[in-house]
């Protein structure tokens, strides 16, 4: 969902009004100038002048999409509706609501995971998947600015990705399979978590190692 266009846009309020509508296009057309064309002419945008807005090609209108998307999940799950849910089924109803917006798109999807593991484009796949993960962490509630912070992202990533993979191939009614192998990846990362926590708990009871030498060469009076 986007504002309607002003009068007079520029090109960054072009390509936000227009990043939403090129997965219903790019089913069709691939991701290619054709799509943004077609998806400018939805809102009565002169394609040439909307080309400019996508420089960088496949990849550039594939990040825009994304991007939509993780707009699209934000705006139908906001903080009011994931803080009454507990954390597992927060970062469940998050995934779920990402494939349910894309759901109508599943080949334009095909054909970005087709252009994203291209070598040339690993990179800025990797980033774009660990952008979208981050974004469903905050969401959640996580803040956590330490190691675990990037453990749970790259955990998050995968599981993301894994359940893409069986979603762009699922035909079972209303995507069982998909929602039950997003289910046991979810137990993967709630069990990995309370590994996590748990040695983290054993390190804390440690005794410090320097504070021992500390008292052996130092003993209290």
């Amino acid at each position: 969902m986007t504002d309607p266009l002003p009068s007079d846009p520029t090109l960054d309020e072009i390509r936000l009004a227009i990043a939403p509508l090129l997965g219903s296009h790019a089913a069709f057309d691939g991701w290619n100038k054709k799509a943004v064309h077609n998806a400018a002419g939805d809102l009565g945008v002169d394609g040439d002048v909307a080309m400019l807005a996508y420089k960088g090609g496949a990849m550039d209108m594939i990040d825009a999409w994304i991007d939509a998307i993780d707009a699209e999940m934000a705006r139908r799950l906001p903080p009011e509706k994931l803080n009454s849910m507990k954390i597992r089924a927060r970062i469940t109803a998050l995934i779920v609501t990402r494939l349910e917006i894309m759901a109508a798109h599943r080949e334009a999807l095909r054909r970005a995971m087709a252009v994203m593991a291209q070598p040339a484009n690993i990179i800025a796949a990797a980033r774009i998947g660990w952008r979208s993960a981050d974004r469903m962490w905050r969401l959640a509630g996580d803040n956590a600015s330490d190691f675990n912070h990037y453990t749970k992202r790259m955990t998050l990533s995968a599981v993301y990705a894994s359940t893409l993979a069986v979603f762009i191939n699922d035909d079972s009614d209303d995507f069982t399979d998909t929602n039950g192998f997003l289910d046991r990846r979810i137990e993967n990362i709630m069990q990995f978590e309370k590994v996590k926590a748990r040695a983290k708990a054993r390190q804390d009871y440690l005794p410090s190692l320097s504070r021992f030498i500390g008292r052996l060469r130092y003993p209290p009076r």
